[in-house]
């Protein structure tokens, strides 16, 4: 039975799809405490604008922002042929495979390391691996919450217009 469900192309597209995606939402979110610079990355100088009295802002984004249009795009794929159910499937399998992801990272964290690795980054300029990374992954710890209910909400209500607007027919004012 497993075979047949398998072998059945829509099925095997729809589980490669699901896979890509998750992969792209977890990358995302560990890749997401790495702040950079758009106008470097454009080779610009900073804009260094005022927004409220606050000066010298500038387009410093996460690094999550790279894949996150991607998942938007997918599910609107996912939406057209597989339906807003699927859409809903994929995201909380996403979103309970990145929690998931982040208690093994926080367990990572909290296990005692060993003395040798503590030391093993001095000649690269870093003093203790452990805290290295915990920096790294503990960034992430702090932005999950709001990450991943902003990826819920987004995802749903990008299903929910998508199915609307596909629904109702297009209506013109032309006669």
């Amino acid at each position: 039975m497993i075979s047949k469900i398998l072998n059945d192309k829509p099925t095997k597209l729809f589980l490669g799809i699901t896979a890509f995606f998750v992969a792209n939402a977890l990358i995302a979110e560990c890749i997401g405490g790495k702040i950079f610079s758009l106008e470097k990355l454009l080779g610009i100088s900073p804009f260094n604008f005022t927004i409220l009295g606050q000066s010298g802002l500038a387009f410093n984004l996460t690094c999550g922002v790279l894949l996150w249009p991607l998942e938007f795009v997918i599910t609107d794929i996912v939406n057209e042929y597989y339906g807003p159910k699927s859409v809903k499937r994929i995201s909380y399998t996403a979103v309970v495979l990145i929690l998931y992801a982040f208690i093994i990272f926080y367990a990572a964290m909290e296990i005692p390391p060993a003395d040798f690795w503590i030391l093993s980054g001095v000649d690269k300029g870093v003093t203790n691996m452990q805290s290295a990374f915990g920096s790294i992954f503990g960034q992430g710890m702090w932005i999950i919450v709001g990450s991943l209910t902003a990826f819920l909400v987004s995802q749903i209500v990008d299903v929910t217009v998508f199915h609307k607007i596909k629904k109702e027919p297009v209506k013109s004012g032309f006669g």
